[in-house]
């Protein structure tokens, strides 16, 4: 075989992986997803750690958590509405950048493949919520943030079989640190803010420059 015949069949292997990967795998995922929730995680990190005193050195009791009142307003509900606000910009974020990043490549955001990435995902999220309201239930407070990065962690290995392989490794790490925190639930803010804040921007940033830059 002649080197022009044999670099034309390496780029016909090429485009067939190409489509076969398009068809199984979700790979319009951004990197600059991942830096914006993170950025999101950390500024709602630090407003609840002002809020509770973690900067002037004070600790939460969490024997009489839906008790505490500051700033007007009672602990329970301020922190609720803190990590609904940092999941509600997180999402948009990443949908704005993951379809931005589809556009460009010409490929489609929803599809059967997306549906299975969500599923894969929403299984263990789903199951994990309703463990965190029964910790909630019964004023186990200490467990809720180590259990929100141990459940994410897995929904982020479950899923990804339908999207890059990357992101199995940044579930593993998420997976450790929530184990990691339950038995340190005193640092469960710290913890949360590393999880959903600096391993996000570090794994955007890796993906980005992975997979994105030109």
């Amino acid at each position: 075989m002649t080197q022009p015949q044999h670099q034309e069949s390496l780029d016909t292997l090429q485009a067939i992986r190409s489509l076969m990967e398009r068809s199984s795998r979700f790979i319009s995922l951004s990197g600059l997803s991942g830096v914006s929730a993170g950025i999101c995680a950390l500024i709602g990190a630090a407003i609840a750690g002002f809020y509770l005193g973690r900067f002037d050195g004070q600790e939460l009791n969490y024997d009489n958590f839906y008790e505490l009142e500051r700033w007007g307003m009672k602990v329970s509900t301020f922190m609720f509405l803190d990590a609904g606000l940092v999941l509600v910009f997180a999402v948009l974020s990443a949908i704005y950048f993951t379809t931005r990043k589809a556009k460009q490549k010409g490929l489609k955001v929803w599809d059967a493949v997306t549906r299975r990435l969500i599923l894969s995902l929403a299984v263990p999220l789903l199951a994990g919520g309703v463990f965190i309201l029964a910790l909630l239930y019964h004023g186990i407070i200490g467990l809720v943030a180590p259990c929100t990065l141990l459940f994410y962690g897995l929904g982020l290995v479950n899923a990804s079989k339908y999207t890059l392989d990357d992101v199995r490794q940044l579930g593993y790490a998420q997976i450790v640190l929530g184990l990691l925190t339950c038995f340190n639930v005193g640092y469960g803010l710290e913890s949360w803010a590393f999880g959903f804040g600096f391993l996000h921007i570090a794994y955007g940033l890796y993906m980005y420059y992975k997979y994105e830059r030109s």
